[in-house]
């Protein structure tokens, strides 16, 4: 009898143990390592002051303070070349020290903590400031290359702290030309291009990243689409992935600020720009560069459910794109 009673105990506690299985959405699906000498990897997709936000007080933030989540990091790509064992960062975000360490973990190789580039979009916080921990009271880095337009160097050149790292060697600045296309080695290049954006200390650059078989189109940061010289549909046209400005989902985001000063393409505009594309253009789109604000930082919400249903994806940390 005794042995009977003990195994219904048993019965009992394992019928109330919790299920840890994780149920994963087909989004999550999407998100396997590739098998690729040559990819992209998503290291950030959040705007510059991050999530939770300094001093917010809105539902957005409260949780975060008390519970932070690990996959809340500043908007940063990386680019893996296993053939000829490099890496390179697409900005230098404040959260440049863990990004580093996911840089290299995605090599299939004893990579460096540093990588072999840097390349900067501009001088906005979330774009260039992880370059601190590049210098004397951190890494003491030995001239990591640091590759920004004219403007963006000269800032970088002439403005302290960032001037010591380029007098102590910390970096070697490396410029870059619009338009022109930059060799980094036998399998990839870059292609810097001017965008509209508050430019008060730099230009602002999107890039063209260019594979041996692939190319991805990176735009953190960009005014309104009809500001540029350029037609968004045709840039995307040109390219296998689109990584574009999301940082507000819509205009009613934001109470505390003149959202005339930070005009950034809403993702409702955005849609209804692409709305015609066919469905294999859509599936180029991932909305990145995400306000503390923008529900598309939830891929429950509702807002990120209709982003998907039609057809544009959301960029994840951790994402991984074949070049």
């Amino acid at each position: 009898m005794k042995k009977c009673w003990c195994l219904i105990g048993l019965f009992l506690v394992m019928a109330c143990k919790p299920n840890t299985k994780k149920e994963h959405s087909t989004h999550d699906l999407e998100r396997q390592s590739i098998n690729s000498n040559v990819f992209l990897t998503v290291l950030g997709t959040v705007q510059d002051a991050g999530s939770p936000h300094i001093a917010c007080k809105k539902e957005c933030c409260a949780n975060l303070f008390e519970n932070p989540d690990n996959t809340r990091k500043i908007v940063s790509l990386g680019l893996v070349d296993n053939e000829n064992q490099q890496t390179f960062l697409f900005e230098a975000t404040p959260d440049i020290t863990e990004q580093l360490k996911m840089l290299k973990k995605a090599a299939s190789w004893p990579a460096e903590e540093i990588p072999n580039g840097i390349f900067l979009t501009h001088a906005h916080i979330g774009h260039y400031t992880g370059l601190m921990y590049l210098g004397k009271e951190a890494t003491n880095a030995t001239e990591i290359p640091v590759f920004g337009m004219p403007k963006m160097q000269r800032f970088l050149q002439n403005n302290g702290p960032w001037s010591q790292l380029v007098t102590e060697k910390n970096i070697a600045l490396r410029s870059l030309q619009d338009a022109t296309e930059d060799s980094l080695n036998s399998n990839c290049s870059v292609r810097p291009f001017r965008v509209p954006h508050r430019d008060e200390f730099s230009e602002t650059v999107g890039y063209q990243i260019i594979g041996p078989t692939k190319k991805a189109l990176f735009i953190p940061d960009i005014d309104k689409w009809e500001n540029w010289n350029k037609n968004i549909l045709d840039e995307i046209a040109k390219v296998d992935y689109a990584f574009i400005d999301a940082t507000f989902y819509d205009g009613a985001e934001i109470s505390n600020r003149d959202i005339s000063q930070i005009p950034h393409p809403f993702v409702i505009e955005s849609m209804a720009m692409f709305e015609k594309l066919p469905a294999s253009e859509k599936q180029k789109i991932h909305f990145i560069h995400f306000n503390h604000t923008n529900p598309l930082l939830n891929e429950e919400s509702p807002e990120a459910k209709k982003v998907r249903s039609n057809g544009f994806r959301i960029a994840r940390i951790n994402d991984q794109f074949a070049l």
